[in-house]
Formats: structure tokens, C-alpha cells, sequence
């Protein structure tokens, strides 16, 4: 189904000053992704179901989304988060369709947003990267950005960060090879990366 640029755009418009109140949110390099047309594949952590939306007011151009399939078991729900331009994935059973749909996004020139741990952590604590990402990045040649969401405040509503690194090539992550063990590789590099911008921003927000 494909992504609705209107109900996106009145998404947009109606979460900004929700969300602005709520989370305060300040978002860094937000132009390391350029408007160049290009498909790129956008690696995050995930701490909260606000991120999706944090990650979408983030960015000028549209994202679409990796979600788990549970999401798009209520009709309507389905129905408003495929407008917005997620598509489902069953999670640890190597999903080719869920692959092969992420690639159709990036060869079309999109954004696709993965959560890289392959689920929510319920600690706020980074969890290990799964491999989703790079398969597709690896098919596609597409560069992945590493983005991170950080709470640098307390409780629920605390103030969030939404830091974007700078694009990393195939060649960079070491995607080039078809050996499975550059997927994994591939893994830790981009986790890597949002774990220093997580320390950077908790270090220099917390305090503020």
C-alpha cells in the first residue's frame, strides 16, 4: 500500500506542536540526510512508540518504516499506519517479503527507517543489532545513516534528542563482501555510532 504524501503531511502538522510540548525535542544534523532523491536506510535504537514519529518530525523528507507485523492486527490501525508508510515484518523468522519491500522503498529513490535492535527496549539500554538493515543495504548499495533517540530527561515525557550521524557507505561497512559475517560486522560498526551519539547527548544534555 502505498505511503499517502497528504495524510502524512496533516500527520506532521498535528504532532509538531504535541510533541514539541511533550518532549521538547531538539534534533541534530538533521541535513546529514540529503534531498538528493537518493534511497538511504535510516538504522535507529528504539526505546519508545513515540519514535517512529520523533524520527518523522526529524526529517523534511517523508520516512517510511519497518514495523512488526502485531501492529497491523486492528484493521484500522493497519489501515492509517500503511498510509503513513509502514509495512510489517514478522520478527526472527528471516521475513523475505519484509526485505524485498524495504528494497522496492530504497530503489525507489525513499527513506526506510529500521529500528536496528529489532525490537523496544524496555531498559532504555541499547540492545544488540540485528542484520535486517545491512541485508538491504547490501542488495541495494544504499548508505545506511545511524540515528539515535536519546531521553535526557526523566519519566515518561522526559526531553528527547534525535541525532542523525553521517551517512556510511556499503564499501565503509564492509558490505561488499557477501560473507554473512559482514552483516554482523556491519552491525556493530552502525551500533557503534549510536552508541557515541547517545553518550554525547546524555553527556551534554542531561545537565541542561
Amino acid at each position: 500500500m502505498a505511503q499517502s504524501k497528504v495524510l502524512y503531511t496533516i500527520g506532521r502538522a498535528v504532532c509538531t506542536p504535541i510533541f514539541k510540548a511533550f518532549y521538547r525535542y531538539k534534533v541534530i544534523n538533521k541535513s546529514n540526510i540529503p534531498n538528493d532523491g537518493k534511497g538511504y536506510i535510516i538504522a535507529c535504537n528504539h526505546m519508545s512508540y513515540s519514535d517512529p514519529v520523533l524520527l518523522g518530525l526529524g526529517q523534511k523528507r517523508r520516512l517510511n518504516f519497518m514495523a512488526k507485523d502485531e501492529l497491523f492486527s486492528n484493521k484500522f490501525f493497519s489501515f492509517l499506519i500503511r498510509h503513513l508508510g509502514a509495512f510489517p515484518v514478522k520478527r526472527g523468522a528471516g521475513d523475505g517479503k519484509a526485505i524485498k519491500n524495504g528494497e522496492d522503498i530504497i530503489n525507489e529513490g525513499n527513506l526506510m527507517t529500521i529500528f536496528i535492535e529489532g525490537g523496544r527496549s524496555k531498559t532504555g539500554e541499547l540492545m544488540r543489532p540485528r542484520s535486517g538493515f545491512a541485508v538491504i543495504a547490501q542488495q541495494t548499495k544504499a548508505p545506511v545513516v545511524p540515528a539515535c533517540i536519546t531521553n535526557v530527561g526523566k519519566g515518561k515525557f522526559g526531553k528527547r534528542i534525535i541525532h542523525f550521524s553521517d551517512p556510511i557507505t556499503v564499501e565503509e561497512l564492509g558490505l561488499d563482501s557477501v560473507d554473512r559475517r559482514a552483516l554482523k560486522n556491519a552491525g556493530q560498526i552502525v551500533m557503534g555510532k549510536i552508541k557515541e551519539m547517545r553518550e554525547q547527548d546524555l553527556n551534554e544534555y542531561s545537565r541542561s
